[in-house]
Formats: C-alpha cells, sequence, structure tokens
C-alpha cells in the first residue's frame, strides 16, 4: 500500500513575451509585487518560433523568464496562472498600447524532475487542475538535462532556454538543500 506524502515546495518560474521593453518592466515590477523577489532571469530572445500570437501582441516578440525567490507550494499553480491572467488583462486595460494583449504571462513550476506549465487550453497530455486551468508536463530532467516532450513548445526545446531550466534546477536543489539541513 502507499504512503502519503506531502511534496516538497517548488520553484516558480514566469515566462513573459512581449514587442515592448516597457511590457515587460511593468510586467517584472507586478509579478514582484505579487510572488516577491526575482532571483534569476534570462537573457531576452527573439520569439519567432510561432506566429500563433501576432494577430493579438503583434509582431516583434521578445521573450524571457524570471526565477522567484520563494518556493512554493506544489499545487499553487492554477491560482498563480489566474493572478498572471489579471495581470495581463491590467496592462491591456490601460490602452497604453494597440495590441490588445500587450504582453503575455505564463507560469510554470519547477520540480527535479520536471518543468510544468499552466494553460487554459486543454489537449489530451494536459491535466486539468481546476477553476479552469490545466498543466502541462513541458520538460523532463533525464540523464543530467531537460529534455522535450513531443508536446513541448519549440521555443522550450531551444538548448539555450534548456539551459536556462538546468541552471534554475540547480538553484532549486541548493534550496531544497538549505529547506532540509533546518
Amino acid at each position: 500500500m502507499g504512503q502519503v506524502r506531502l511534496p516538497p515546495p517548488v520553484l516558480l518560474v514566469v515566462a513573459l513575451f512581449s514587442r515592448y521593453m516597457q511590457g515587460l518592466e511593468w510586467s517584472i515590477e507586478r509579478l514582484e509585487k505579487a510572488f516577491g523577489a526575482i532571483i534569476y532571469a534570462s537573457f531576452l530572445f527573439d520569439f519567432s518560433q510561432t506566429r500563433y500570437y501576432e494577430p493579438a501582441m503583434g509582431p516583434g516578440l521578445k521573450k524571457m523568464f524570471v526565477v522567484f525567490d520563494e518556493l512554493v507550494a506544489l499545487d499553487c499553480l492554477a491560482d498563480v496562472k489566474h493572478i498572471t491572467i489579471k495581470l495581463e488583462a491590467e496592462l491591456a486595460g490601460c490602452h497604453a498600447f494597440p495590441e490588445v494583449r500587450p504582453v503575455n504571462l505564463d507560469p510554470g513550476i519547477l520540480t527535479l524532475g520536471k518543468f510544468m506549465l499552466a494553460t487554459t487550453k486543454d489537449q489530451s497530455h494536459r491535466i486539468y487542475l481546476r477553476d479552469g486551468i490545466l498543466a502541462e508536463a513541458t520538460l523532463r530532467f533525464q540523464a543530467g538535462e531537460f529534455q522535450p516532450w513531443p508536446w513541448t513548445y519549440a521555443d522550450y526545446r531551444q538548448p539555450l532556454v534548456r539551459g536556462f531550466f538546468r541552471e534554475a534546477r540547480d538553484i532549486y536543489r541548493k534550496k531544497l538543500k538549505l529547506l532540509t539541513a533546518r
């Protein structure tokens, strides 16, 4: 018979993309108010792997990832996604940009074995969490590297992005060691 154990807290990561630096800066400020200090951020890179977002967000999108200092509960992903949806709507409601969606905020959680994204869109490989939010295992940690699944988005397949997640995993591993040493 299996024994029920509560999982350790996890690392919160948010992907941000926009064609406007002001939109990214605004988002980072709001995300820090909501989730605390950012301790690690990726490089800013061209988000050119798909044109799916162009009708709502325009061309020339730039993307980055941020990692938050405070570890969070594994079951927080639905709540976090709802907060990021509200932040996106708040910026869009300012009408400071011509696009209907000036920024996209995609939260996820990182464990030692995987990175999971929150989404509002159902697919066969996604698991319903609650309140209209689903989770997708986007990357898995195997043989010392993060590996994509067949459904993993093209930008998450890039070696530089997977390298970022490996470094974020190292941060998380150190945080877990400090947590268990207490």
